[in-house]
């Protein structure tokens, strides 16, 4: 591990001298890039010189104890050398996780698809729920989105709402969100009062960029239509919405939230990628079913993933023992990190195992 850190810490210190040349700094685009992987490899130099650092303490307190005669200046130092190589042990284990590889979709935006589930009008409604309850999150952490496409309903639910998310680290944060969200309240269509368990699904597909997909044009049929809202009335006067069908895969895309045709074109293409990144990707990760074991919750849509329980106050994620918030409001507001920390900590852990397991 100390030589790929000292690999590492080198690789920095040339980006470094290099960010400082005038030829790059006048090339915007190269400037970009070297400044991000500049700031990438500093997530692991600045703890790994910290790590040094602390063992350096520890092992110069370890010898001024030894040539110490005062029993009292020899136990203050005792103390500076065990808190010194706890120090470092709890930044050895900083680091063994910061050199694990990463998901190659961590820094892509998102494409963030709602479905209502079981529960009719009342799923729909739940449905709407968790698309504000991740606007709400994305706009804590400052990242933009934008609405590629939606089937509202009459009482102001959703069939179906997809959400572009756009900001550094989006995927990493939302990839475990992945799967069946379960509500259990009374709906607001129930006049008896009873309790309902209505379900909504999300499924969370990285950004594509051209170069991650590439389209033909033949194996595309575009359709033009006039967008419509709940009930099926139209909503505008021109052929604005555009649907998109890929022929080798049978992948139907619609988006009709632009007047412009262009523009809903543009925004389907987008969609369109992140489908067929997602179904390239899900096909590559069936036939890796070792490394498939040390995901935590792949986000398979027929996997329950979280419960949102009214009358309890109480939101409980099924993937991690004992892991539950008593303050559903709050959640519904997007603070949404208690679960996206611990399931990065649990991948991060199987990960670590993973790569200790003999052979």
């Amino acid at each position: 591990m100390r030589e790929r850190l000292q690999e590492i810490e080198q690789a920095y210190e040339d980006l470094t001298r290099e960010l400082g040349n005038p030829e790059v700094a006048s090339d915007p685009a190269r400037l970009r890039e070297l400044g991000k992987r500049h700031s990438d490899l500093q997530e692991i130099v600045t703890p790994y010189r910290a790590y040094r650092e602390a063992l350096r303490q520890a092992e110069e307190a370890r010898t001024l104890a030894k040539d110490e005669q005062d029993p009292e200046m020899q136990r203050y130092l005792r103390q500076e050398e065990t808190a010194a190589e706890r120090r470092a042990a709890d930044l050895q284990s900083e680091l063994e996780v910061l050199l694990l590889p990463k998901d190659p979709n961590d820094a892509k935006n998102v494409v963030l698809e709602i479905r209502a589930g079981t529960g009719g009008q009342e799923a729909a409604l739940f449905a709407a729920d968790l698309f504000e309850m991740y606007r709400r999150y994305a706009e804590r952490r400052r990242w933009k989105t934008d609405v590629l496409s939606s089937s509202p309903t009459d009482l102001g639910g959703f069939k179906e709402v997809v959400l572009e998310v756009r900001g550094k680290g989006a995927y990493s944060r939302l990839k475990f969100e992945s799967g069946v969200h379960r509500v259990q309240r009374i709906p607001v269509t129930e006049s008896g009062g009873r309790i309902q368990t209505s379900t909504a699904t999300a499924a969370v597909l990285p950004e594509a960029e051209e170069v991650d997909v590439e389209l033909d044009p033949n194996d595309l049929d575009i359709d033009v239509f006039r967008s419509s809202g709940p009930g099926g009335q139209s909503v505008n006067t021109t052929d604005s919405a555009v649907r998109i069908t890929h022929r080798p895969t049978g992948i139907v895309v619609s988006v009709q939230e632009e007047r412009s045709q262009l523009q809903n074109k543009e925004k389907a293409m987008r969609y369109l990628r992140s489908r067929l990144l997602k179904l390239a990707q899900d096909e590559q990760h069936r036939s890796e079913a070792a490394d498939r074991k040390a995901q935590v919750g792949w986000g398979e849509r027929s996997e329950k993933i979280r419960t949102y329980n009214y009358p309890q106050n109480r939101v409980t994620d099924h993937r991690i023992e004992g892991l539950s918030v008593h303050n559903l409001p709050a959640v519904l507001e997007g603070d949404l990190d208690r679960f996206v920390d611990a399931l990065t900590d649990a991948e991060r852990r199987a990960q670590l195992a993973d790569e200790q397991r003999p052979g």
